[in-house]
């Protein structure tokens, strides 16, 4: 299934249904009274999570959603049925926002979200409404409302508790495929991930959502790369796993670090505060061992401590996973007293 995160559509509300002009006609009741009803109401378009959806491909090529209108009045001072509401489906994590306006109308971060994006018109007023004591037998009755129109812009944010984050070729890709199921491409060139890949892990009865984060270059916060279309991704992550890439071909691990936290700090605030597990990728590539105690020992000097492993190996990702999870927790062990859970045996599922 093609990835899509970005896409406007057009939704209208149905129109509220026309008030009834009708008179009573009955056999033995001379000059019959208005008894026209009032219009049913219009439907609302609603828009819904749902979990089993994790692309907006479908709204690129349906762009327009128009709910049913609410029917007429009817003899008998009897009211139109209202329009069945229109539910439009959508990935957990949709920002919907006003086209025109900017204004956002709901973020559905929970799976049981239901929002109404455009409301549905009044019914108009029969002619038994208008009915006085010096007016008995009026002729006309109300159109229904119209329903609202809006063009909305629909942005998908991936919900994940760890992202992987890095520069292109970091090995980010062929680390959630250790880790999880993923089935994420994997190639030695930059650029092999152009979308967001989940993956899930199994921690003892757990599971954790693991998202790869296409590689980020200078300038992403800008767009450069796509980047500004996958940092919006890691707004939905709560802690990073941080990927270096070793080797005869990688950058300067300190420089690729300031790279990637450089954009973070430039497109949002908080993505600079989101806690980092910091990684030495594929130590495999590595033929003396003393490189890694040289590099530990230069960020130990900013204060960061360094983790090391191998997603093409296996090496280590274990250990990595367990302790981004223990940041995941620190918060709730120490508010409710919890144990550590990350020590439990994990799988891939």
């Amino acid at each position: 299934m093609r990835f899509v995160d970005e896409a406007v559509i057009e939704v209208e509300a149905g129109h509220g249904g026309p008030g009834a002009v009708t008179f009573r006609r009955e056999s033995k009741v001379a000059f019959g009274g208005p008894d026209g009803g009032d219009g049913g109401r219009g439907a609302d378009v609603i828009v819904a999570a749902n979990t089993r959806i994790t692309t907006l491909l479908d709204h690129r090529y349906k762009r327009w959603y128009r709910a049913p209108a609410g029917d007429p009045g009817d003899r008998g001072q009897r009211t139109g049925r209202g329009g069945e509401d229109l539910v439009i489906v959508l990935p957990v994590g949709t920002v919907i926002s006003d086209e025109e306006t900017g204004e956002v109308l709901a973020d559905l971060t929970d799976p049981d979200t239901r929002v109404v994006v455009a409301e549905g018109g009044r019914g108009g007023k029969g002619n038994s409404f208008f009915a006085t004591s010096t007016r008995q037998a009026p002729r006309h009755a109300q159109p229904g409302e119209e329903g609202t129109k809006r063009t909305l812009h629909l942005s998908l944010k991936l919900m994940a508790d760890i992202g992987l984050l890095g520069l292109p070729n970091a090995g980010k890709s062929t680390f959630i495929r250790s880790v999880t199921r993923s089935r994420a491409k994997v190639g030695g060139y930059p650029f092999t991930t152009l979308v967001p890949n989940l993956g899930v892990a199994m921690l003892g009865d757990r599971e954790v959502v693991i998202a790869d984060i296409p590689g980020l270059v200078e300038g992403a916060h800008e767009g450069q790369g796509l980047g500004d279309r996958f940092l919006k991704h890691v707004e939905r992550t709560r802690v990073l796993i941080h990927l270096l890439s070793l080797g005869p071909d990688a950058p300067d691990p300190l420089e690729a670090f300031d790279t990637i936290n450089a954009e973070l700090s430039a497109y949002s605030p908080t993505l600079e505060q989101l806690p980092q597990v910091v990684v030495l990728n594929k130590t495999d590539l590595i033929d003396d061992p003393y490189e890694l105690t040289l590099w530990r020992e230069a960020f130990t000097e900013r204060g960061i401590t360094l983790m090391d492993g191998s997603g093409l190996t296996g090496d280590n990702v274990r250990e990595i996973v367990a302790a981004a999870v223990r940041i995941l927790d620190s918060e709730i062990e120490e508010a409710d007293g919890h144990e550590d859970e990350s020590s439990e045996p994990w799988s891939p599922i």
